[in-house]
């Protein structure tokens, strides 16, 4: 395991010896099902593992990737992205995975643990442009939408300008990538909230620094989906 943030980008074996032209080929991972996941409870930083149907998540989104040809396997330093991500690692083999902090979840402050519905309560002015208008949101005690945001395109282009040509993965959170996503098409309203399953893969290219969004497959089903309530949508945070 190496910490990707500090560390120089170190030699891939599996790399070749001139990269071949084109993009970073980046597929975002969301972690495995945790307890706290079936509880619909903000996880934020709270360092919880992944449950059995958890590693399922892990082993089905590593299978949907094992014919993309990892070069290499990128997550925060939560254990449930380190579980997903050693998974997905072992089935390309891809002999280390490598930490990169700037995929860590969101600082949830002071609403880490609760239910959308206990958030809302707790500070309603705060909940709503969470779930409204996410430029302007910042979590009680917490972190600001905004610079969660940036920090995660910042990482997500050290990835690309490591890995040019190179098919890459990249295991976080579901409102770090949905983030990204409401970044890349231009979202800054309610409709950010956009279903982001247990172990789905969206996929990014990288070219010159310019990030663009390709694609996203889900490998299981989001928990707010299956209750359809605005509220547990808000919730579904890593």
């Amino acid at each position: 395991m190496t910490d990707a943030s500090t560390s120089p980008a170190p030699r891939d074996s599996r790399r070749s010896v001139s990269a071949v032209a084109g993009p970073c080929r980046l597929s975002l991972v969301r972690h495995g099902t945790t307890r706290m996941n079936v509880e619909n409870r903000y996880r934020g930083r709270r360092d919880i593992p992944l449950d059995a149907q958890g590693y399922q998540d892990a082993v089905d989104a590593a299978r949907l990737l094992s014919s993309a040809g990892l070069t290499a396997v990128y997550c925060g330093p939560l254990r449930r992205t380190i579980a997903t991500a050693q998974v997905i690692a072992d089935e390309a083999g891809v002999p280390d995975i490598r930490i990169l902090h700037g995929l860590i979840n969101l600082d949830y402050g002071a609403w880490e643990g609760m239910t959308s519905t206990e958030a809302s309560v707790y500070d309603p002015n705060s909940f709503e442009l969470y779930r409204a208008a996410p430029s302007r949101a910042v979590c009680p005690n917490g972190e600001r939408l905004s610079v969660a945001q940036e920090r995660m395109i910042t990482a997500l282009e050290l990835i690309g300008a490591r890995h040019q040509g190179e098919s890459v993965a990249a295991v976080s959170h579901a409102v770090m990538i949905r983030l990204v996503v409401a970044k890349l098409v231009g979202i800054e309203d309610e409709r950010w909230r956009v279903p982001v399953g247990r172990g789905s893969i969206t996929e990014v290219h990288i070219d010159g620094g310019e990030l663009v969004l390709v694609s996203q497959i889900a490998a299981s089903i989001e928990e707010e989906e299956k209750t359809g309530s605005s509220l547990a949508i808000a919730a579904g945070g890593g």
